[in-house]
């Protein structure tokens, strides 16, 4: 067994960097930030024991630049590192540039990043581990007769697929020969500039799958357990915006043979550290083998809430060379958990990123609510990096009282000074396909084509215009009667109820 970690540097930021700082904290090790120009002032570097400037704002020359993040790392005497997920987490380089400077990195072993980071190559470790796969096939390049022959055997539609990266980077649908060859080069110039690798794959689209993932748990000593699933099919551009937990489609049976597989693909790759094993489910509840996150999951909390078990921490004492600590037979589900991801995005203008200062921040609380925040109070929100800015996550007894109380908690939460996300998921846990868990990832296109979210149903217009009118009538009558506005006094229910129906409940957040 290795030494016990004393101090960890922490290569990232947000509410991330936040999550590994409390993590620290339980466990009495000192943490390290580190930090850019423009997040001087940051919650994460206020939370962090040490923290450490590593250049200007862009990314590039900050939480990428490898150099400045084992310098600081030597600098301040830290044993580990933690990447976090996003800029270096599944970056092999940087995994085994650790190992050489004899850093702990909080993560699995970089021969093992590499071999996942390529979907290519993982697709064959799954077939080789008895895995299904989509069907599919590798295309060398961009070479169009290729693709064009395997995409006939397939039948139209297919998904062009970049074989590195992630995040919906690199990805087509093609519906017609005539698009393909577009598609080809679009999506292989898209992850050249986003992955630095070009190569992509084509196969068989899915025209109405479930993405369902298996969080694994797995050490040196060849204990690996998964911990149930996580549903993540509302997406928009093949991005998860909010998962729950169990999957409101799981038996007991389809749980048992998705985490063995999950465990077979861990087991295949001597897999080390927390991960997950991600799915598709068809609409006949076949599985097939989409790919393996080698990181910490946006995520993860929907899992920490059913189980019990801390993620984190698990992933710290794996790296310190300790077993897993749980019996497959001992992981218990317990209850349903959501998350809803909140952006400082416009939903309405295509979730185009929105920057200013937070004017207004107050999460919300009460049984069953956990906020991960990376932000406070007069905070700036930069343009350089991911625009999440907090993940609200609730647990209830079932999957009923889950929805209900993430309700609650998006009517609770206030956000001001930028627009957010926090409408569009009301609208979303409205919607009765939503409460139904009758949606598969392709939800948000069909029923909110062009993003036009319907914001005001009609029943709903009608109810914020006559409040708006009734507002304005009994204002008047009081200036009429008193001869002029009341100082100090309180903006009436029936305006508050307008604002709260136009602004807070459906979209807006100014």
């Amino acid at each position: 067994m290795k030494a016990s970690i004393k101090k960890i540097l922490i290569a990232n930021r947000g509410e991330i960097a936040v999550r590994v700082v409390r993590a620290c904290r339980d466990l009495g090790i000192t943490s390290v930030a580190v930090y850019s120009e423009c997040d001087k002032t940051a919650f994460h570097v206020r939370m962090a024991d040490e923290a450490v400037f590593i250049g200007d704002s862009p990314s590039s020359e900050s939480y990428l630049a490898q150099d400045k993040i084992i310098a600081a790392a030597q600098q301040t005497g830290a044993d580990a590192i933690h990447p976090g997920y996003g800029f270096l987490a599944e970056n092999p380089d940087f995994a085994a540039r650790c190992a050489d400077e004899g850093i702990i990195f909080i993560g699995p072993k970089a021969q093992t990043v590499r071999l996942l980071g390529d979907k290519l190559q993982a697709r064959r470790m799954a077939l080789k581990a008895g895995l299904s796969v989509i069907p599919g096939a590798d295309i060398e390049g961009r070479d169009y007769e290729t693709a064009l022959r395997e995409a006939k055997a397939l039948g139209f539609p297919v998904l062009v697929k970049a074989a590195a990266g992630g995040g919906g980077k690199g990805m087509r649908v093609v519906n017609s020969e005539e698009s393909l060859s577009e598609a080809l080069q679009s999506a292989g110039s898209e992850a050249l500039s986003a992955f630095g690798d070009g190569r992509v794959f084509v196969e068989k689209y899915l025209s109405h799958p479930r993405h369902v993932e298996i969080q694994i748990l797995s050490d040196e000593h060849g204990n690996c357990v998964h911990l149930g699933e996580r549903e993540c099919s509302i997406q928009r551009r093949h991005q998860k915006v909010i998962e729950e937990s169990p999957s409101p489609i799981m038996t007991e049976d389809l749980r048992s043979r998705m985490g063995e597989a999950a465990v077979k693909v861990a087991r295949q790759c001597a897999y080390v550290g927390a991960g997950t094993v991600e799915f598709l489910v068809d609409e006949d509840r076949s599985f097939y083998f989409l790919e393996v996150n080698t990181r910490l999951q946006v995520e993860h909390p929907v899992t920490e809430m059913v189980t019990g078990v801390d993620i984190v921490k698990k992933q710290i004492a794996i790296a310190e060379g300790k077993p897993v600590g749980i019996r497959q037979d001992e992981v218990r589900l317990n209850g349903h958990a959501i998350e809803c991801r909140l952006y400082a995005e416009d939903p309405l203008q295509g979730f185009v990123p929105s920057t200013g200062t937070l004017k207004n921040y107050r999460i919300p609380s009460g049984p069953g609510v956990r906020v991960d925040s990376g932000v406070v109070i007069f905070m700036e929100i930069p343009i350089y990096y991911d625009p999440i800015i907090a993940k609200l996550i609730v647990w209830g007894a079932d999957r009923k009282e889950s929805i209900a109380r993430m309700k609650r908690a998006l009517e609770e939460f206030r956000i001001s000074g930028i627009e957010t996300t926090l409408g569009f998921h009301r609208v979303v846990l409205d919607h009765p396909r939503f409460l139904a868990g009758d949606f598969s990832t392709r939800f948000l296109e069909e029923e909110y084509p062009e993003h036009g979210y319907r914001f005001f149903s009609d029943q709903l217009a009608l109810e914020a215009a006559l409040a708006a009118a009734l507002h304005t009538f009994v204002s008047e009558r009081r200036i009429a009667m008193r001869g002029g506005p009341v100082p100090g006094r309180a903006a009436s229910d029936w305006k508050s109820t307008y604002r709260r129906k136009n602004l807070s409940r459906f979209g807006g957040s100014r």
